[in-house]
């Protein structure tokens, strides 16, 4: 079956049709993997885009149960050079085609990706169309032209109820913007008691689950959609440990009196080096964001830059001079991607210990019981 790509500008893409029979509207973006697509199809964090993978042969080793950074795929579409129907792994459950189907996601390959994505480098990124229809290209370009793009992401991906995965050691509440099931599973490989909660829990809220340290997660969209989460992380900013990832990282700078703007084309791929400013140390991370904390802006406030792009500059990690918390704009959870940064969920925990210790509290217990004797005390009013 033959599939259309339609940008804003006109440019029109003719194909293969390997995902479901539909028509979506997105952001056209690009990632620049060579593997781990069942993570970028299943990463919330490209919610409302049109995922084109530079890589050109993709699909070869199937789907997996195991691999997905989500329950299902929050993309808009899938473009490919060369799409593999039948996978070979022997962990391959069913092929990429099949997982899009099941989900109403349209795919198409057959077409030239790196023209593509020479086009988004050039005039950054685009509306676009993924269609499967017949459509005349007049009609096509009336409805991309009416088309909005989605400004609600988070509250599309992000938890809906408060959940736990218990462990016996820190308490992290982890704040859910659209995370990816890496984060969860770094803090849980650590023994810490997680309590995943929705993108719009209050600082109060927060409080009553007396955590030791927060953690925010990735996610997708502009930081500036979710101005209730700045809110929340400038009330608990010094009251307990922070740490911000990708989406995270860009809230936390909002909150501290930075500000936030979009990047011409994003970084999105396994393969971007970013350097540490303490040691000129150079790390390979898995990125995927649109956005940025602009450099100009963090001068003033109460942050400290610790990290750099080696490629474009822009800002990959920042610490708070005064409290615990810092943020990275890139992932140390992977998943797809090395692993070389991992090690900043340590140095949380480290800094989480070192705060209680400076910082002696009541028992956990004991916080809970003043928390729900209050709660008593105002509804018997």
């Amino acid at each position: 079956m033959q599939a259309r790509l339609l940008l804003e500008d006109g440019t029109l893409f003719t194909g293969l049709s390997f995902g479901a029979e539909a028509q979506m509207t997105g952001e056209v973006v690009f990632n620049t993997g060579i593997t781990g697509y069942q993570e970028v199809i299943s990463d919330p964090s490209y919610c409302g885009q049109i995922v084109t993978m530079t890589y050109p042969l993709i699909g070869n080793y199937g789907i997996t149960r195991d691999d997905f950074e989500s329950l299902r795929p929050f993309i808009h579409g899938l473009v490919v050079r060369r799409h593999e129907p039948v996978p070979s792994n022997w962990r391959a459950q069913y092929s990429m085609g099949q997982l899009l189907k099941e989900y109403g996601v349209p795919g198409i390959s057959d077409i030239d990706t790196r023209m593509l994505t020479r086009k988004i480098r050039h005039h950054g990124v685009m509306k676009g169309l993924i269609t499967t229809g017949n459509e005349r290209v007049e009609e096509l370009a009336e409805r991309l032209g009416a088309s909005q793009l989605l400004r609600d992401q988070v509250a599309r991906t992000s938890t809906k109820n408060v959940f736990m995965s218990p462990g016996n050691r820190e308490r992290i509440v982890l704040v859910d913007f659209g995370s990816k099931n890496g984060i969860l599973r770094e803090l849980t490989q650590r023994g810490c008691d997680v309590v995943v909660v929705p993108h719009d829990t209050t600082a109060d809220e927060i409080r009553r689950l007396a955590p030791d340290g927060i953690q925010l997660s990735n996610g997708p969209g502009d930081p500036k959609d979710v101005p209730h989460a700045v809110k929340m992380i400038s009330e608990l900013v010094g009251e307990f440990p922070i740490f911000g990832i990708c989406l995270g990282h860009q809230l936390f700078a909002l909150a501290c009196g930075a500000d936030t703007g979009k990047l011409k084309f994003g970084h999105r791929g396994g393969n971007h080096p970013v350097k540490e400013l303490a040691t000129n140390r150079c790390y390979i991370t898995s990125q995927n964001h649109g956005y940025t904390v602009l450099d100009h802006t963090v001068h003033g406030t109460q942050l400290t830059v610790t990290h750099i792009n080696n490629n474009d500059k822009t800002i990959e990690g920042l610490k708070h001079n005064v409290h615990p918390a810092f943020s990275v704009q890139y992932h140390p959870e992977a998943a797809p991607g090395p692993f070389d940064s991992s090690y900043l969920f340590d140095e949380f925990l480290e800094m989480i210990r070192e705060h209680k210790k400076n910082n002696p509290q009541k028992p956990r217990q004991a916080v809970l019981s003043e928390t729900l004797k209050g709660e008593l005390e105002y509804a018997q009013k």
